[in-house]
């Protein structure tokens, strides 16, 4: 039978099922998308494929999904480290937004953070950011996948003028995406200290006509608690189950501050958690319950948050994070295992995203979304668990070659649809124009 492609690597790591690593296997594409998963032997007598890729000392997976990024924020990396969230939010980067996040910003800093995701083995993203038209825009040209955020939130900005418009750009975004097959738009409720009521209730209807999830920062930190409690006489969680916005179709974003309550709760309504532990250790923002939330069943997905506050758009590394702060703040070394912490970074935010039929695990007839990595240097070496050695020991440097929907984005670690050069003079430029302003 004659295919598109044909990659030969010493494991496959497929997801589904949990925890498997099958040894010398290949992948068979055509078309975009996966049409067979099947020992090397058998691979070759069965298949002719126009192109063939010989890797003895490499594991493929899925493309990881980066589940929340703002990933324009790329050009604000290391501007106001070491800060606590509001102080660096209110302070720093929102002074900054305000004078400079325009299209151009967008464009550049999106086409940074695409260029070190795609280098780091991210497939796709879930954003948060002003200007989203330019974002999906960015990504089409790319060939990278991502749903962008119709974002909200109750103050003027660059972007849009107050709720009415940010609604109704939103809207425009979404229709304007509806034939993409790499690119989709979903609501972006900012967070419960910057929306109000009334656009939320608006915005609640439109998810449930559009059929299009809400993504939003919750329960980040003590802080917004404390806050919510003070503004509205309740928690923040309380508040939006009040509104009848938690549900299947909800992505919570950090939930570093939850009540066993609450827990159980959210896992009655069937939404998500996009967990971001890196973000949240630097900005002492607290600690997700993220062994309570897999044990009550609610599906935690994971996030680079900004390059701003992390400073890396790292999924590789935030699996080795994820684990190990799991088992330090529940006290069992069994809590969130390898083969979990790379469920979260791959299948888990596909679901969360509403792409889990197409993405997040290596199935025969899904999009042919796929990660290699070499784990033959002497870092990973000597192996005896592809999984284990993966998420304890991998790093993103050891990712060699990346496919979205079939389409080679990244060649032996030299990118094929963005000019790395070009993006890096442009990061230098705004450099220049930040440290100009003395931000710190």
């Amino acid at each position: 039978m004659l295919i598109d492609t044909l990659i030969k690597a010493r494991w496959v790591i497929p997801v589904e099922p949990h925890g498997l690593a099958l040894e010398n296997h290949a992948i068979a594409l055509h078309g975009g998308r996966i049409v067979d998963i099947l020992p090397v032997s058998e691979a070759q007598a069965r298949y002719q494929a126009t192109r063939e890729e010989e890797l003895p000392r490499h594991a493929l997976i899925p493309g990881l999904v980066n589940a929340h990024t703002h990933a324009a924020m790329a050009l604000l990396r290391g501007v106001a480290d070491d800060l606590p969230l509001m102080e660096w939010l209110q302070n720093h980067i929102w002074p900054l937004e305000q004078r400079f996040a325009g299209e151009a910003f967008v464009r550049d800093g999106t086409d940074l953070a695409m260029a070190e995701m795609l280098r780091g083995g991210i497939t796709c993203f879930n954003d948060m950011y002003f200007f989203p038209e330019i974002t999906a825009r960015q990504v089409i040209q790319c060939g990278m996948r991502a749903t962008v955020g119709m974002i909200l939130v109750d103050f003027p900005t660059a972007w849009a003028s107050g709720p009415d418009e940010y609604l109704s750009k939103g809207l425009a975004l979404h229709e304007q995406l509806r034939d993409e097959s790499l690119v989709q738009a979903l609501f972006a409720p900012h967070a419960p200290f910057t929306v109000s009521d009334e656009p939320l209730l608006r915005l609640r209807t439109l998810s449930e006509e559009l059929d299009r999830p809400i993504h939003m920062h919750l329960h980040e930190t003590r802080s917004e608690v404390e806050q919510g409690r003070a503004s509205h006489g309740m928690r923040p969680f309380k508040r939006m189950q009040q509104l009848d916005l938690l549900g299947p179709h909800f992505i919570a974003v950090h939930m570093t501050q939850l009540t066993e309550e609450e827990i159980v709760d959210y896992a009655r309504c069937g939404g998500s958690v996009v967990h971001c532990p890196e973000s949240n250790l630097k900005l002492a923002s607290g600690f997700c319950p993220v062994a309570k939330l897999l044990a009550a069943g609610i599906n935690v997905a994971l996030g680079t948050d900004g390059a701003a506050s992390n400073n890396d758009l790292d999924v590789l590394g935030e699996m080795r994070t994820a684990a190990l702060l799991a088992k330090g703040v529940s006290g069992d070394a069994s809590a969130v295992p390898a083969a979990m912490a790379l469920r979260m970074a791959t299948l888990n935010g596909a679901k969360a995203l509403g792409l889990g039929e197409e993405i997040g695990s290596l199935e025969i007839g899904k999009s042919a979304d796929i990660v290699a990595l070499d784990l033959g240097d002497i870092e990973t070496q000597p192996l005896f668990d592809p999984i284990s050695d993966l998420v304890y020991a991998g790093s993103r440097h050891q990712v060699s070659d990346v496919w979205v929907a079939g389409r080679r984005l990244l060649n032996k670690r030299e990118l094929t649809t963005l000019d790395r050069d070009d993006i890096t003079a442009r990061a230098q430029t705004w450099r220049e124009r930040l440290i100009a302003t003395n931000p710190a």
